[in-house]
């Protein structure tokens, strides 16, 4: 009996660790497999009607400014050419005053540009006070996508120049605009 005992035991000990080296396996397979989506973010932004507004204002602020600096260059223009036909009449302190104006109003130009269109400018912060909600919000809706379908991985395919082919089943963006309500 007590033969039998430890056979049953080791029997028991040995089936435990067949086990756990079958779950293991599984669980390493389960990790191993990375489920994978696309979404297209260029159609799913332009598909929301909120971005699109978002761009217009962009657009309108954009030429607005643009046209401030178009009037500015030209008045620095009209003092150069203006400058060019009367020097010859000028004394040389008139030319220094006149060439001073000039360099003021290209210096005007030139900070106008700077303002409004600068890496840290008026067009920079306005599109993220205006487009960065727009993101956050599409950024929850594919994550709320890939969660509810067990995606570990959502690749922009708009942005993956590597990309040659994809099945259609593996798109997400029409799933985002659901979830943003857009479709």
């Amino acid at each position: 009996m007590n033969y039998l005992f430890h056979q049953t035991k080791r029997f028991g000990t040995i089936f435990a660790i067949g086990l756990l080296m079958v779950c293991s396996t599984l669980s390493a397979a389960k990790v191993g497999s990375t489920s994978v989506a696309y979404i297209d973010l260029q159609y799913i932004l332009k598909n929301l009607p909120q971005y699109e507004s978002a761009n217009d204002q962009l657009n309108i602020i954009s030429k607005r400014w643009q046209k401030e600096i178009d009037e500015a260059d030209q008045n620095a223009k009209v003092l150069v050419a203006n400058y060019q036909t009367e020097q010859i009449f000028l004394s040389e302190d008139m030319k220094k005053q006149r060439e001073k104006e000039i360099l003021d109003k290209e210096n005007e130009v030139l900070e106008l540009k700077r303002k409004y269109f600068g890496q840290d400018g008026e067009l920079f912060k306005k599109r993220e006070a205006l487009l960065k909600p727009i993101q956050d919000e599409v950024y929850a809706a594919i994550q709320a996508v890939a969660s509810e379908n067990f995606i570990q991985i959502v690749k922009d395919r708009s942005a993956d120049p590597s990309l040659i082919y994809m099945a259609n089943k593996l798109d997400i963006s029409d799933s985002v605009l659901e979830k943003l309500g857009a479709k």
